[in-house]
Protein backbone atom coordinates (compact mmCIF):
# COMPACT_ATOMS: atom_id res chain seq x y z
CA UNK A 1 0.00 0.00 0.00
CA UNK A 2 1.61 3.27 -0.85
CA UNK A 3 0.75 6.52 0.90
CA UNK A 4 -0.71 9.25 -1.35
CA UNK A 5 2.05 11.56 -0.05
CA UNK A 6 4.84 9.34 -1.37
CA UNK A 7 6.50 10.03 -4.70
CA UNK A 8 5.09 7.67 -7.39
CA UNK A 9 6.57 4.18 -7.37
CA UNK A 10 7.74 4.32 -3.74
CA UNK A 11 6.10 1.88 -1.35
CA UNK A 12 5.74 3.39 2.03
CA UNK A 13 3.60 3.11 5.16
CA UNK A 14 0.54 0.95 5.69
CA UNK A 15 -1.25 -1.10 8.34
CA UNK A 16 0.79 -3.80 10.14
CA UNK A 17 -1.47 -6.32 11.86
CA UNK A 18 0.69 -9.47 12.22
CA UNK A 19 1.78 -10.35 15.82
CA UNK A 20 5.31 -9.19 14.91
CA UNK A 21 7.05 -7.61 11.96
CA UNK A 22 9.69 -5.27 10.50
CA UNK A 23 9.53 -2.06 8.49
CA UNK A 24 12.02 0.54 7.29
CA UNK A 25 12.32 3.86 5.49
CA UNK A 26 11.93 3.73 1.65
CA UNK A 27 15.08 2.42 -0.16
CA UNK A 28 16.70 1.30 3.12
CA UNK A 29 19.67 0.68 3.46
CA UNK A 30 20.10 3.12 0.54
CA UNK A 31 19.34 6.84 0.86
CA UNK A 32 15.68 7.72 1.44
CA UNK A 33 13.95 9.92 -1.21
CA UNK A 34 13.26 13.64 -0.75
CA UNK A 35 9.83 15.08 0.11
CA UNK A 36 8.41 11.83 1.41
CA UNK A 37 5.85 11.22 4.13
CA UNK A 38 4.95 7.71 5.34
CA UNK A 39 2.76 6.46 8.16
CA UNK A 40 2.75 2.93 9.60
CA UNK A 41 -0.16 1.95 11.84
CA UNK A 42 0.61 -1.10 14.00
CA UNK A 43 -2.57 -2.84 15.22
CA UNK A 44 -2.40 -6.03 17.31
CA UNK A 45 -5.09 -7.94 19.23
CA UNK A 46 -7.18 -5.91 21.71
CA UNK A 47 -5.76 -6.29 25.23
CA UNK A 48 -2.19 -6.67 23.94
CA UNK A 49 0.54 -4.04 23.84
CA UNK A 50 3.18 -3.29 21.18
CA UNK A 51 6.96 -3.21 21.77
CA UNK A 52 8.76 -1.16 19.10
CA UNK A 53 12.57 -1.09 18.70
CA UNK A 54 15.02 0.39 16.17
CA UNK A 55 18.11 -1.46 14.88
CA UNK A 56 19.36 1.32 12.52
CA UNK A 57 18.69 5.05 12.64
CA UNK A 58 20.24 7.87 10.59
CA UNK A 59 18.24 10.98 9.60
CA UNK A 60 19.29 14.54 8.76
CA UNK A 61 20.05 16.33 12.05
CA UNK A 62 18.39 19.53 13.31
CA UNK A 63 18.21 20.55 16.96
CA UNK A 64 14.40 20.73 16.83
CA UNK A 65 14.07 17.95 14.19
CA UNK A 66 12.39 20.45 11.84
CA UNK A 67 13.76 19.00 8.54
CA UNK A 68 13.59 15.19 8.39
CA UNK A 69 12.05 13.39 11.36
CA UNK A 70 10.42 10.26 12.73
CA UNK A 71 7.51 10.46 15.21
CA UNK A 72 6.22 7.67 17.43
CA UNK A 73 2.62 7.81 18.69
CA UNK A 74 1.06 5.79 21.51
CA UNK A 75 -2.16 5.09 19.57
CA UNK A 76 -3.41 6.71 16.37
CA UNK A 77 -1.16 9.36 14.83
CA UNK A 78 -1.63 13.11 14.62
CA UNK A 79 -2.96 13.37 18.18
CA UNK A 80 -0.56 15.54 20.19
CA UNK A 81 -1.64 13.86 23.42
CA UNK A 82 -0.36 10.51 22.07
CA UNK A 83 3.06 11.70 20.85
CA UNK A 84 5.83 9.72 22.55
CA UNK A 85 8.62 11.58 20.79
CA UNK A 86 10.10 13.18 17.64
CA UNK A 87 13.54 11.95 16.54
CA UNK A 88 16.28 12.81 14.00
CA UNK A 89 20.06 12.66 13.67
CA UNK A 90 22.09 9.56 14.55
CA UNK A 91 20.91 8.47 18.02
CA UNK A 92 18.10 5.89 17.71
CA UNK A 93 14.85 6.26 19.68
CA UNK A 94 14.65 4.05 22.81
CA UNK A 95 12.46 0.91 22.65
CA UNK A 96 8.84 1.98 23.17
CA UNK A 97 6.01 0.05 24.77
CA UNK A 98 2.49 1.19 23.85
CA UNK A 99 -0.18 1.71 26.51
CA UNK A 100 -2.68 -0.20 24.31
CA UNK A 101 -2.90 -2.25 21.11
CA UNK A 102 -2.33 0.52 18.55
CA UNK A 103 0.88 2.37 17.75
CA UNK A 104 1.72 4.73 14.86
CA UNK A 105 5.04 5.75 13.30
CA UNK A 106 5.37 8.74 10.93
CA UNK A 107 8.46 9.40 8.78
CA UNK A 108 8.96 12.64 6.87
CA UNK A 109 11.78 13.99 4.69
CA UNK A 110 12.16 17.48 3.19
CA UNK A 111 13.64 18.51 -0.19
CA UNK A 112 17.33 18.60 0.91
CA UNK A 113 19.90 16.19 2.44
CA UNK A 114 19.00 12.48 2.40
CA UNK A 115 20.47 9.86 4.77
CA UNK A 116 20.15 6.08 5.10
CA UNK A 117 16.99 6.19 7.24
CA UNK A 118 15.89 3.57 9.76
CA UNK A 119 14.95 -0.06 10.32
CA UNK A 120 12.42 -0.98 13.01
CA UNK A 121 10.86 -4.13 14.45
CA UNK A 122 7.76 -4.63 16.58
CA UNK A 123 6.16 -7.51 18.44
CA UNK A 124 3.00 -7.87 20.46
CA UNK A 125 2.82 -8.71 24.15
CA UNK A 126 6.49 -8.29 24.67
CA UNK A 127 6.67 -7.12 28.20
CA UNK A 128 8.67 -4.13 29.30
CA UNK A 129 9.87 -1.18 27.23
CA UNK A 130 10.38 2.55 27.54
CA UNK A 131 7.42 4.51 28.97
CA UNK A 132 7.70 8.27 28.72
CA UNK A 133 4.19 9.49 29.60
CA UNK A 134 3.36 11.66 32.59
CA UNK A 135 1.23 8.78 33.73
CA UNK A 136 0.40 5.26 32.60
CA UNK A 137 -0.32 1.68 33.59
CA UNK A 138 1.81 -1.48 33.51
CA UNK A 139 0.81 -5.10 34.07
CA UNK A 140 2.61 -8.44 34.20
CA UNK A 141 2.37 -10.50 30.96
CA UNK A 142 -1.13 -11.98 30.34
CA UNK A 143 -2.59 -10.22 33.44
CA UNK A 144 -5.12 -11.00 34.96
CA UNK A 145 -4.45 -14.56 33.71
CA UNK A 146 -1.48 -16.37 35.23
CA UNK A 147 1.87 -14.97 34.08
CA UNK A 148 4.22 -17.32 32.11
CA UNK A 149 7.24 -19.11 33.61
CA UNK A 150 10.79 -17.96 32.85
CA UNK A 151 9.69 -14.42 32.02
CA UNK A 152 11.81 -11.33 32.47
CA UNK A 153 10.48 -7.82 31.77
CA UNK A 154 12.03 -4.37 32.25
CA UNK A 155 10.05 -1.15 32.18
CA UNK A 156 12.09 2.03 32.15
CA UNK A 157 9.89 5.00 33.01
CA UNK A 158 10.98 8.62 32.66
CA UNK A 159 12.34 11.22 30.31
CA UNK A 160 8.89 12.74 29.77
CA UNK A 161 10.29 16.24 29.97
CA UNK A 162 8.33 16.66 33.23
CA UNK A 163 11.54 16.18 35.19
CA UNK A 164 9.74 15.52 38.48
CA UNK A 165 9.98 12.43 40.69
CA UNK A 166 7.78 9.45 39.75
CA UNK A 167 5.19 7.76 41.94
CA UNK A 168 4.29 4.07 41.46
CA UNK A 169 1.13 2.59 43.00
CA UNK A 170 0.21 -1.11 42.83
CA UNK A 171 -3.52 -1.73 42.34
CA UNK A 172 -3.21 -5.56 42.42
CA UNK A 173 -0.38 -7.95 43.35
CA UNK A 174 -0.32 -11.77 43.53
CA UNK A 175 2.91 -13.71 42.91
CA UNK A 176 4.76 -16.77 44.14
CA UNK A 177 6.20 -16.00 47.58
CA UNK A 178 9.36 -17.23 49.28
CA UNK A 179 12.09 -16.19 51.68
CA UNK A 180 14.03 -13.23 50.26
CA UNK A 181 11.85 -13.24 47.11
CA UNK A 182 14.29 -15.56 45.30
CA UNK A 183 11.79 -17.22 42.92
CA UNK A 184 9.36 -14.75 41.29
CA UNK A 185 9.71 -11.05 42.11
CA UNK A 186 9.29 -7.39 41.15
CA UNK A 187 12.32 -5.15 41.82
CA UNK A 188 12.27 -1.33 41.72
CA UNK A 189 15.31 0.91 41.08
CA UNK A 190 15.66 4.67 41.66
CA UNK A 191 17.04 5.49 38.22
CA UNK A 192 17.22 4.22 34.62
CA UNK A 193 19.48 1.17 35.24
CA UNK A 194 20.09 -1.64 37.77
CA UNK A 195 23.15 0.24 39.05
CA UNK A 196 20.77 2.83 40.60
CA UNK A 197 19.80 2.43 44.31
CA UNK A 198 17.21 -0.32 44.81
CA UNK A 199 13.85 0.89 46.16
CA UNK A 200 12.44 -2.57 46.95
CA UNK A 201 12.02 -6.20 45.94
CA UNK A 202 8.55 -7.75 46.33
CA UNK A 203 6.76 -11.10 45.99
CA UNK A 204 3.84 -13.02 47.59
CA UNK A 205 0.34 -11.59 48.02
CA UNK A 206 1.01 -8.37 49.96
CA UNK A 207 0.62 -5.27 47.82
CA UNK A 208 3.93 -3.29 47.76
CA UNK A 209 3.79 0.19 49.32
CA UNK A 210 3.43 3.36 47.22
CA UNK A 211 6.93 4.16 45.92
CA UNK A 212 8.31 7.60 45.03
CA UNK A 213 11.58 7.95 43.10
CA UNK A 214 14.08 10.71 43.93
CA UNK A 215 14.99 11.11 40.22
CA UNK A 216 12.83 11.53 37.08
CA UNK A 217 13.56 7.85 36.23
CA UNK A 218 12.27 4.54 37.59
CA UNK A 219 13.22 1.00 36.50
CA UNK A 220 10.83 -1.90 37.18
CA UNK A 221 12.00 -5.51 36.69
CA UNK A 222 9.61 -8.49 36.76
CA UNK A 223 11.09 -12.01 36.85
CA UNK A 224 9.48 -15.44 37.11
CA UNK A 225 11.22 -18.84 37.55
CA UNK A 226 10.44 -22.28 35.98
CA UNK A 227 7.31 -23.13 38.03
CA UNK A 228 4.45 -21.84 40.28
CA UNK A 229 2.93 -18.60 39.10
CA UNK A 230 0.11 -16.25 40.05
CA UNK A 231 -2.16 -13.53 38.70
CA UNK A 232 0.77 -11.10 38.62
CA UNK A 233 0.38 -7.37 39.13
CA UNK A 234 -1.21 -4.18 37.86
CA UNK A 235 0.37 -0.82 38.76
CA UNK A 236 0.03 2.77 37.63
CA UNK A 237 2.62 5.53 37.69
CA UNK A 238 2.52 9.31 37.42
CA UNK A 239 4.95 12.16 37.46
CA UNK A 240 4.52 14.09 40.72
CA UNK A 241 4.33 17.86 40.53
CA UNK A 242 2.35 18.46 37.34
CA UNK A 243 -0.15 15.66 37.85
CA UNK A 244 -0.42 15.16 41.61
CA UNK A 245 -0.34 18.14 43.97
CA UNK A 246 -1.51 19.08 47.46
CA UNK A 247 -2.19 22.74 48.36
CA UNK A 248 -2.49 24.09 51.89
CA UNK A 249 -2.06 27.85 51.28
CA UNK A 250 -4.97 30.31 51.53
CA UNK A 251 -4.89 30.84 47.77
CA UNK A 252 -3.18 29.21 44.81
CA UNK A 253 -3.42 28.27 41.16
CA UNK A 254 -2.62 25.30 38.97
CA UNK A 255 -3.24 23.96 35.48
CA UNK A 256 -3.43 20.70 33.57
CA UNK A 257 -0.07 19.10 32.61
CA UNK A 258 1.76 20.98 29.81
CA UNK A 259 -0.93 23.77 29.75
CA UNK A 260 -1.47 25.77 27.51
CA UNK A 261 -0.08 23.04 25.20
CA UNK A 262 -2.11 19.86 24.77
CA UNK A 263 -2.31 17.58 27.82
CA UNK A 264 -1.18 13.94 27.42
CA UNK A 265 -3.67 11.11 26.97
CA UNK A 266 -4.14 8.27 29.52
CA UNK A 267 -3.91 10.55 32.54
CA UNK A 268 -5.45 10.49 35.96
CA UNK A 269 -4.29 13.57 37.83
CA UNK A 270 -5.37 14.81 41.26
CA UNK A 271 -5.13 18.21 42.93
CA UNK A 272 -6.07 18.26 46.60
CA UNK A 273 -6.76 21.52 48.43
CA UNK A 274 -6.64 21.14 52.23
CA UNK A 275 -7.29 24.20 54.37
CA UNK A 276 -7.75 24.77 58.11
CA UNK A 277 -10.99 23.49 59.70
CA UNK A 278 -13.85 25.96 59.24
CA UNK A 279 -12.62 27.23 55.88
CA UNK A 280 -14.36 26.44 52.61
CA UNK A 281 -12.66 26.37 49.19
CA UNK A 282 -13.85 28.56 46.30
CA UNK A 283 -12.54 27.52 42.87
CA UNK A 284 -12.41 29.88 39.86
CA UNK A 285 -12.14 28.44 36.31
CA UNK A 286 -9.93 30.85 34.38
CA UNK A 287 -9.77 28.79 31.17
CA UNK A 288 -11.02 25.36 30.14
CA UNK A 289 -10.92 23.33 26.95
CA UNK A 290 -11.22 19.53 27.21
CA UNK A 291 -12.45 16.93 24.73
CA UNK A 292 -16.20 17.50 24.19
CA UNK A 293 -19.27 15.55 25.28
CA UNK A 294 -20.20 12.15 23.85
CA UNK A 295 -22.59 12.50 20.92
CA UNK A 296 -24.29 9.25 22.03
CA UNK A 297 -24.98 10.00 25.69
CA UNK A 298 -24.50 13.78 25.88
CA UNK A 299 -22.31 13.14 28.94
CA UNK A 300 -18.64 13.86 29.72
CA UNK A 301 -17.64 10.26 28.94
CA UNK A 302 -14.19 10.90 27.43
CA UNK A 303 -11.89 13.48 29.06
CA UNK A 304 -13.35 15.20 32.11
CA UNK A 305 -12.57 17.22 35.21
CA UNK A 306 -14.46 16.39 38.41
CA UNK A 307 -14.63 18.20 41.76
CA UNK A 308 -15.36 16.32 44.99
CA UNK A 309 -16.23 17.76 48.40
CA UNK A 310 -13.76 16.46 50.98
CA UNK A 311 -10.38 14.89 50.34
CA UNK A 312 -11.40 11.77 48.37
CA UNK A 313 -13.39 10.61 45.35
CA UNK A 314 -15.93 9.12 47.80
CA UNK A 315 -16.97 12.69 48.71
CA UNK A 316 -20.06 14.22 47.15
CA UNK A 317 -19.59 15.27 43.50
CA UNK A 318 -19.68 19.08 43.13
CA UNK A 319 -19.43 18.97 39.34
CA UNK A 320 -18.10 17.13 36.30
CA UNK A 321 -17.08 19.12 33.22
CA UNK A 322 -15.71 18.69 29.70
CA UNK A 323 -15.56 20.52 26.37
CA UNK A 324 -15.20 24.29 26.20
CA UNK A 325 -17.25 25.84 28.95
CA UNK A 326 -16.94 29.04 30.89
CA UNK A 327 -17.87 27.91 34.36
CA UNK A 328 -19.20 29.74 37.38
CA UNK A 329 -17.03 29.41 40.53
CA UNK A 330 -17.62 26.35 42.73
CA UNK A 331 -17.46 26.39 46.54
CA UNK A 332 -16.89 23.35 48.74
CA UNK A 333 -19.00 22.63 51.81
CA UNK A 334 -15.96 21.49 53.83
CA UNK A 335 -12.32 22.59 54.22
CA UNK A 336 -11.12 20.06 51.62
CA UNK A 337 -11.73 19.84 47.90
CA UNK A 338 -10.37 17.32 45.39
CA UNK A 339 -10.12 17.94 41.62
CA UNK A 340 -9.52 14.94 39.35
CA UNK A 341 -8.66 15.05 35.64
CA UNK A 342 -9.25 11.88 33.59
CA UNK A 343 -8.08 11.73 29.97
CA UNK A 344 -8.71 8.77 27.66
CA UNK A 345 -6.63 7.32 24.81
CA UNK A 346 -7.12 10.00 22.18
CA UNK A 347 -8.14 13.59 21.34
CA UNK A 348 -6.19 15.85 23.65
CA UNK A 349 -6.95 19.58 24.04
CA UNK A 350 -5.46 22.67 25.71
CA UNK A 351 -6.64 21.74 29.21
CA UNK A 352 -7.48 24.12 32.03
CA UNK A 353 -6.17 26.83 34.32
CA UNK A 354 -7.72 27.17 37.77
CA UNK A 355 -7.23 29.31 40.85
CA UNK A 356 -8.76 28.94 44.26
CA UNK A 357 -9.13 30.96 47.44
CA UNK A 358 -9.97 29.86 50.97
CA UNK A 359 -13.25 31.33 52.26
CA UNK A 360 -12.56 32.50 55.82
CA UNK A 361 -15.03 31.15 58.42
CA UNK A 362 -17.01 34.06 59.88
CA UNK A 363 -20.26 34.81 61.60
CA UNK A 364 -22.04 37.95 60.37
CA UNK A 365 -25.23 39.27 61.94
CA UNK A 366 -26.98 42.63 62.10
CA UNK A 367 -29.61 44.63 63.97
CA UNK A 368 -31.56 47.59 62.60
CA UNK A 369 -28.55 49.84 63.24
CA UNK A 370 -25.37 47.73 63.60
CA UNK A 371 -23.14 45.08 61.99
CA UNK A 372 -21.63 42.29 64.14
CA UNK A 373 -18.75 40.30 62.56
CA UNK A 374 -16.91 37.52 64.34
CA UNK A 375 -13.95 35.42 63.03
CA UNK A 376 -12.15 32.70 65.07
CA UNK A 377 -8.59 33.88 65.84
CA UNK A 378 -7.20 30.40 65.02
CA UNK A 379 -8.44 30.77 61.41
CA UNK A 380 -6.23 33.86 60.96
CA UNK A 381 -3.63 32.92 63.59
CA UNK A 382 -0.70 34.82 62.07
CA UNK A 383 -2.57 38.08 61.31
CA UNK A 384 -2.53 41.22 63.45
CA UNK A 385 -6.00 42.56 64.22
CA UNK A 386 -5.42 45.76 62.19
CA UNK A 387 -5.20 43.62 59.02
CA UNK A 388 -8.92 42.82 59.37
CA UNK A 389 -11.11 45.85 58.86
CA UNK A 390 -14.53 46.93 57.59
CA UNK A 391 -14.61 49.66 54.95
CA UNK A 392 -11.57 51.62 56.15
CA UNK A 393 -8.42 50.70 58.15
CA UNK A 394 -9.73 52.84 61.05
CA UNK A 395 -12.50 50.22 61.57
CA UNK A 396 -10.16 47.37 62.49
CA UNK A 397 -11.17 44.26 64.41
CA UNK A 398 -10.70 43.89 68.19
CA UNK A 399 -9.59 40.65 69.83
CA UNK A 400 -12.28 39.46 72.26
CA UNK A 401 -11.55 36.05 73.78
CA UNK A 402 -10.88 33.64 70.93
CA UNK A 403 -12.42 35.84 68.23
CA UNK A 404 -11.67 38.86 66.10
CA UNK A 405 -14.75 41.08 66.45
CA UNK A 406 -16.02 44.09 64.55
CA UNK A 407 -19.09 45.80 66.00
CA UNK A 408 -20.02 48.95 64.14
CA UNK A 409 -22.95 51.25 63.43
CA UNK A 410 -24.30 51.57 59.86
CA UNK A 411 -23.34 55.26 59.61
CA UNK A 412 -19.60 54.47 59.91
CA UNK A 413 -16.95 52.27 58.28
CA UNK A 414 -17.75 52.97 54.63
CA UNK A 415 -21.21 51.45 54.77
CA UNK A 416 -23.71 52.61 52.19
CA UNK A 417 -27.40 52.16 51.59
CA UNK A 418 -28.50 50.51 48.34
CA UNK A 419 -31.69 49.18 46.78
CA UNK A 420 -31.55 45.53 45.65
CA UNK A 421 -34.61 43.64 44.43
CA UNK A 422 -36.79 46.57 45.62
CA UNK A 423 -35.44 46.20 49.15
CA UNK A 424 -33.19 48.67 50.92
CA UNK A 425 -29.98 47.03 52.17
CA UNK A 426 -26.87 48.25 53.95
CA UNK A 427 -23.63 47.17 52.26
CA UNK A 428 -19.95 47.36 53.25
CA UNK A 429 -16.67 45.61 52.35
CA UNK A 430 -14.66 43.54 54.81
CA UNK A 431 -10.93 43.46 54.02
CA UNK A 432 -8.57 40.72 55.24
CA UNK A 433 -4.96 41.54 54.39
CA UNK A 434 -2.81 38.40 53.90
CA UNK A 435 0.01 40.34 52.18
CA UNK A 436 3.57 39.20 52.85
CA UNK A 437 6.46 41.55 52.02
CA UNK A 438 5.89 43.02 48.54
CA UNK A 439 3.33 40.32 47.65
CA UNK A 440 -0.01 42.15 48.00
CA UNK A 441 -2.84 39.76 48.82
CA UNK A 442 -5.99 41.43 50.17
CA UNK A 443 -9.21 39.38 50.23
CA UNK A 444 -12.52 41.24 50.06
CA UNK A 445 -15.90 40.14 51.32
CA UNK A 446 -19.14 41.99 50.71
CA UNK A 447 -21.13 42.20 53.94
CA UNK A 448 -24.84 42.93 53.51
CA UNK A 449 -27.69 43.57 55.94
CA UNK A 450 -31.44 43.92 55.44
CA UNK A 451 -32.27 46.03 58.53
CA UNK A 452 -36.06 45.45 58.40
CA UNK A 453 -35.63 41.69 58.70
CA UNK A 454 -32.30 41.88 60.61
CA UNK A 455 -30.84 39.43 58.06
CA UNK A 456 -27.12 39.50 57.19
CA UNK A 457 -25.08 37.74 54.48
CA UNK A 458 -21.45 37.67 53.38
CA UNK A 459 -19.91 36.92 49.93
CA UNK A 460 -16.29 36.61 48.82
CA UNK A 461 -15.95 39.18 46.03
CA UNK A 462 -12.29 39.59 45.04
CA UNK A 463 -11.51 36.39 43.19
CA UNK A 464 -7.87 35.44 42.82
CA UNK A 465 -7.70 35.98 39.06
CA UNK A 466 -4.95 38.49 38.20
CA UNK A 467 -6.36 39.07 34.70
CA UNK A 468 -9.82 39.66 36.12
CA UNK A 469 -8.35 41.96 38.77
CA UNK A 470 -6.49 43.90 36.07
CA UNK A 471 -9.78 44.14 34.13
CA UNK A 472 -11.34 45.56 37.28
CA UNK A 473 -8.46 48.03 37.57
CA UNK A 474 -9.02 48.97 33.90
CA UNK A 475 -12.67 49.61 34.73
CA UNK A 476 -11.62 51.81 37.64
CA UNK A 477 -9.17 53.65 35.37
CA UNK A 478 -11.90 54.11 32.76
CA UNK A 479 -14.29 55.39 35.41
CA UNK A 480 -11.60 57.77 36.69
CA UNK A 481 -10.92 58.94 33.14
CA UNK A 482 -14.66 59.41 32.63
CA UNK A 483 -14.79 61.27 35.93
CA UNK A 484 -11.91 63.49 34.85
CA UNK A 485 -13.69 64.11 31.53
CA UNK A 486 -16.84 65.01 33.51
CA UNK A 487 -14.80 67.42 35.63
CA UNK A 488 -13.30 68.86 32.44
CA UNK A 489 -16.80 69.23 30.89
CA UNK A 490 -17.99 70.87 34.09
CA UNK A 491 -14.96 73.18 34.06
CA UNK A 492 -15.61 73.99 30.39
CA UNK A 493 -19.29 74.73 30.97
CA UNK A 494 -18.21 76.78 34.00
CA UNK A 495 -15.86 78.80 31.76
CA UNK A 496 -18.57 79.53 29.18
CA UNK A 497 -21.12 80.50 31.85
CA UNK A 498 -18.54 82.82 33.42
CA UNK A 499 -17.94 84.50 30.04
CA UNK A 500 -21.72 84.97 29.47
CA UNK A 501 -22.11 86.33 33.02
CA UNK A 502 -19.27 88.82 32.57
CA UNK A 503 -20.64 89.85 29.13
CA UNK A 504 -24.09 90.51 30.64
CA UNK A 505 -22.50 92.57 33.43
CA UNK A 506 -20.54 94.68 30.91
CA UNK A 507 -23.67 95.18 28.77
CA UNK A 508 -25.71 96.20 31.81
CA UNK A 509 -22.92 98.62 32.81
CA UNK A 510 -22.92 100.16 29.34
CA UNK A 511 -26.72 100.53 29.34
CA UNK A 512 -26.55 102.27 32.77
CA UNK A 513 -23.86 104.68 31.54
CA UNK A 514 -26.00 105.48 28.45
CA UNK A 515 -29.07 106.02 30.66
CA UNK A 516 -27.15 108.34 33.06
CA UNK A 517 -25.67 110.33 30.16
CA UNK A 518 -29.14 110.59 28.61
CA UNK A 519 -30.62 111.92 31.88
CA UNK A 520 -27.80 114.48 32.22
CA UNK A 521 -28.29 115.71 28.64
CA UNK A 522 -32.04 116.05 29.15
Amino acid sequence: SHSPLCPPGIKCGGVLSAPSGNFSSPNFPGLYPYETECMWLIVVAEGSSVLLSFSHFELEYHDACAYDYLQVYNGAARDQGNLLGTFCGHSPPPPFSSAWHVMAVVFRSDRHVAKHGFAAAYRKDACGGQLTGLSGEITSPRYPESYPNDAECRWSIGGAGGGGPLTLVFADFQMEGGQGCGFDYVALFDGPTVTAPRLGRYCGNARPPRTISSTPHLLIIFKSDFNIGGRGFKAHFYSAGECQEVFTTIRGNFSSPQYPNFYPNNLKCQWSIQLLPGYRVKVFFLDMELEGRSSLTGGCDYDHLSAFDGGTENGSLLGRWCGRESLAPVTSRSNRLLLVLHTDRNTAKRGFSISYVGVVPMNVSCTRTDFHIQIPVQSLAHLERKRIYLGTPSCAAQVVGRNFKIHTRFDTCGTESQRRNNTSVIVSTLYIDFSVGDQEDIHQYEVQCEPKRKEASVTLIAGPDPSRLSQAENLVDAQQREGEAMDAREIKSQDTSDIIFISICILAGLLMVIAVVGLVLL
